[in-house]
């Protein structure tokens, strides 16, 4: 059985991003980029699954420019057997948006027949969690999202997960093949050890693209303005609960 985990390069999430000058989008010039942490999450998932005899290879996928390479190859180091990059070329990466990543994993699902699609359930660049639920709709796969538990039947015809939800958890059985998007509860990822990033380093990397995928990945939405949230407001002493609900009703906040 083959788990398909996409990856993604994003800003790592210690760094405090700043916005352009000319508010066209984020500086991250010279920023330090790792991998996202859901997808982390979803890669040692998938390796773990690959550990308990569940899986027979993991796969780890990534669109964007060529410095995504190093985003697979930490993949590799912490489990993966090979990887997929779809190179989208320096100006395209930018503009890469879910639509077209799930176009690219459709085509790469065509052509490498998962059971599973494993994958982070958002990125914490854009927070679209959007490209799971996309992909799932192309291939007509059942999703299972915000998982916190994934057990794959013995028979490995379907798998079972638990999924975080805003009243608790719930439990949905799917058929295989599904797409599934990790959440932070899923686990706790393991650090790549010093032997298995050189191993990683001789691992398979195939480098495709877009065209010979015959997929479009022209932007569908213009960013109009990127602007940075603004300052919070000092707070307010009152001396009673009077005072403080006269407050709230005079800034609208309640009627």
């Amino acid at each position: 059985m083959k788990i398909l985990v996409p990856v993604k390069r994003v800003v790592d999430y210690n760094v405090r991003v700043r916005v352009k000058a000319d508010g066209s989008g984020l500086d991250i010039a010279n920023a330090k980029m790792s991998m996202n942490p859901f997808d982390e999450i979803a890669v040692e998932e998938a390796v773990r699954l690959k550990e308990a005899g569940v899986a027979s290879e993991v796969i780890a996928v990534s669109a964007g420019i060529t410095n995504c390479q190093d985003t697979l190859r930490t993949a590799l180091a912490l489990g993966a057997d090979r990887a997929i990059l779809v190179d989208t070329g320096e100006m395209r990466g930018a503009e890469l948006q879910p639509l077209a990543v799930a176009k690219l994993l459709q085509a790469l699902c065509m052509k490498e027949q998962p059971q599973i699609v494993l994958c982070g359930k958002q990125a914490i660049d854009d927070d679209a969690n959007q490209t799971g639920q996309m992909l799932a709709g192309l291939m007509n796969w059942p999703q299972a999202t915000f998982a916190s538990k994934v057990v794959v039947a013995a028979d490995k015809s379907h798998a079972t997960v638990t999924r975080e939800v805003d009243g608790g958890t719930e439990t949905l059985e799917v058929s295989l093949p599904a797409v599934v998007t990790a959440d932070l509860r899923l686990n706790e990822p393991r650090y790549a050890t010093l032997p298995n990033i050189m191993k990683a380093k001789k691992k398979p990397l195939e480098i495709v693209t877009p065209e010979a995928l015959g997929v479009d990945i022209a932007a569908r939405l213009t960013t109009l303005k990127v602007a940075e949230p603004g300052k919070r407001a000092a707070g307010v002493r009152v001396a009673d609960v009077n005072e403080l609900v006269a407050r709230l009703k005079k800034d609208g906040v309640i009627a």
